[in-house]
């Protein structure tokens, strides 16, 4: 740092850098968090705007418009007046140094707006202003980030953005980030408020392909005895998706213990949820190492699956541009260009379809319900990584999941896809009770989610609905991976969007662990709640596979695992279950559900029918016995004089 002087008749102050220093400093310097939200409201002031929906508010990197222009939500700053003394004003609160600005234009489908050019202006007090001479480049199109470093980077407690030129068909508008380190200073009340990070000594930061493998073997060479690295499939590109494994017996479906999952970066620009994963395979094995029993006992009780990128073709795209500069949309698809979230079967509408046809409704399949013959042929456009998917969620029996997403505040639940491809309606599943249940149990724990304080992320305000909502209701999404899981397999499955920002800075990374850390642990707990068992043969004692247990009053049934083992996940209550299977006589029981999360045992046997018993004990070599032999002697006879009566008749 050289050449430190002071700008009469005010407290600013130029500090200009020499390189390779200056390229050393410049680089560290992060965001100061207008994307994040971690700059408030009350920081941004500007010259003038053209309606409330388009004030200095608005003016935040990646910031979502509604689907209409004009109203209280509209995606940019946008000045009153079309000249060149237009500004807006970041205060920073603190000395900071400010070392480039992020450009963006304003988000609309219905017109076209951004500045080409701009100025940038420096205060320590908002009244006397040291302008830049120097004219940066901006925008071209409504949503490609640009970024201009400062030649000389700036002390100051404020910073304002001044357009020089913009578009010529439309006016003066933009988001931005603003990127810079604060100063210490301690003459500043600020100067004490620093971020708050994390006491966990985990690898915060963003990791690619090659540094996400790495950092898995790490936790495998740490916790042999806990965790397994094992792949389900590879992208379009032949990535391997990658899943850690965390259990006391790795490797192994042990009887009667639940599988879960955790599911992240299906779009690959949304990387928190990726890096969220890191840090948890992380935290359990050094937790469980360090005897804590919580960890303990999740893991002894759990089989626990992590897959932290369903899209690393989408995340390699993102990565490469970096958290300020990938914008929106890039990475966010398959390399073949698919959505993977619109990508699974759609289930939803087969089902409806049934039962509008159906003349008896009870006898409509709800649960297990076939993939149709066009999905499963070669020539459907389905994305590689969906397959493989799919066939982990059918080899393993998974109780409970989440999908991991980015980009806005809420926790979202089935049904994804509304009836009659309405764009938005609330469209409850039959288990829609335990799963509000299950989306408050995050989104309460949630630290971020549970501040009544915090400002919406873009245009919806979730808060009115607790920070919960029916993904239908937010808009209709056919073909997710939520639906899919609840219809084709036992699994119950949420939607957790983390954060506003998809891609936050690295430097964001611990207190956005902190941020979600008791939702991850707490969640997992939650596949531990409802009843449990083992449905077997009265007489042989194996396991009874596929058999279906219902619930009296409840419109979805699941079915038993390989092993006949078993897991319903229920609020707290009385029910009444019945449980039958091909071949056996049904059997009903009352079983209690209490409010710790510790599953009741609800174990069945089931009585082969008559028919199925005859043709077992013929099968093993046995002889009838001589009672059931005249027994079934005397029921031909009564069957026989039945049909001649009929005849005679």
């Amino acid at each position: 740092v050289h050449d430190q002087s002071r700008v009469e008749g005010s407290k600013f102050r130029t500090i200009f850098f020499k390189c390779p220093l200056c390229h050393a400093v410049i680089t560290y310097c992060p965001p100061l968090g207008l994307e994040s939200l971690k700059v408030s409201d009350d920081q941004l002031e500007s010259s003038s705007y053209l309606s409330v929906g388009l004030g200095p508010h608005r003016g935040r990197l990646n910031i979502q418009s509604g689907l209409e222009d004009d109203d209280e939500y509209d995606g940019a700053w946008c000045a009153g007046v079309e000249d060149q003394e237009q500004w807006l004003q970041l205060n920073a609160l603190r000395p900071t140094l400010f070392t480039g600005v992020i450009l963006q234009g304003r988000n609309s489908i219905w017109s076209l707006n951004w500045v080409r050019t701009y100025k940038v202006q420096f205060s320590n007090d908002s009244s006397v202003w040291q302008i830049s001479m120097q004219v940066f480049v901006g925008n071209e199109d409504l949503e490609t980030p640009v970024l201009a470093l400062f030649p000389e980077p700036s002390v100051a407690q404020y910073i304002r953005i001044n357009p020089q030129t913009w578009f010529s068909n439309g006016t003066i508008c933009l988001r931005a980030e603003v990127l810079g380190c604060p100063v210490p200073d301690p003459d500043n009340p600020h100067f004490s408020e620093t971020e708050s990070g994390s006491s966990d000594d985990l690898d915060f930061r963003h990791h690619n392909y090659n540094e996400m493998r790495k950092l898995m073997k790490s936790v495998n060479d740490e916790c042999p005895n806990i965790t397994r690295i094992y792949t389900i499939g590879r992208s379009y590109t032949g990535l391997k998706l990658y899943v850690m494994e965390i259990s006391d017996n790795p490797g192994k479906h042990e009887l009667g213990e639940p599988e879960f999952r955790y599911v992240a970066g299906m779009h690959g620009n949304e990387v928190l949820g990726r890096e969220l994963l890191l840090n948890l395979m992380q935290y359990i094995c050094r937790e469980y190492n360090r005897g804590n029993q919580r960890v303990i006992q999740l893991v002894k009780d759990t089989r626990i699956h992590l897959l932290p990128s369903m899209n690393p073709d989408g995340y390699e795209a993102a990565y490469e541009k970096g958290s300020e500069l990938s914008g929106w949309a890039l990475g966010r698809y398959s390399f073949e260009g698919i959505d993977m979230n619109h990508n699974f079967p759609d289930l939803n509408n087969i089902m409806w379809d049934a039962q509008e046809m159906a003349m008896d409704k009870r006898r409509v399949s709800n649960h297990y319900i076939p993939m149709p013959e066009y999905y499963t042929s070669t020539e459907a456009l389905v994305a590689p990584e969906t397959r493989a998917v799919i066939s982990w969620m059918q080899d393993i029996p998974f109780v409970l999941s989440a999908n991991l997403h980015g980009g806005e505040l809420v926790v979202t639940y089935p049904f994804d896809c509304t009836r009659d491809w309405i764009p938005r309606q609330d469209t409850p599943t039959a288990d829609n009770d335990f799963f509000r249940w299950l989306a408050t149990v995050y989104a309460s724990a949630n630290l971020v989610m549970a501040n009544p304080e915090r400002r919406i992320c873009h245009s919806e305000d979730f808060q009115q609905h607790n920070n919960i909502i029916n993904g239908a209701d937010w808009h209709t999404v056919p073909g997710s991976m939520n639906d899919f899981s609840y219809l084709h397999t036992n699994c119950f499955e949420i939607t957790v969007e983390l954060s506003c920002d998809k891609f936050p800075h690295a430097s964001e990374l611990p207190i956005e662990w902190e941020n979600n850390k008791e939702s991850l642990l707490l969640y997992m707990e939650q596949v531990h709640r409802g009843i449990k068992g083992v449905i077997r043969d009265k007489d042989t004692r194996a396991g009874i596979a596929n058999a279906v247990i219902k619930v009296d009053g409840l419109g979805h049934d699941i079915r038993s695992a390989v092993d006949g083992d078993f897991w319903h996940l229920l609020n707290p209550g009385e029910y009444k279950i019945t449980v039958w299977a091909e071949g056996y006589f049904p059997r009903i029981r009352h079983c209690s559900v209490g409010s710790e999360p510790r599953a009741t045992i609800c174990d069945f046997t089931l009585t082969k029918t008559s028919q199925d018993r005859l043709k077992q004990i013929l099968a093993s070599g046995g002889k009838i016995p001589r009672d059931n032999q005249v027994r079934i002697r005397a029921m031909r006879m009564r069957k026989l004089r039945a049909i001649r009566r009929i005849r005679i008749r």
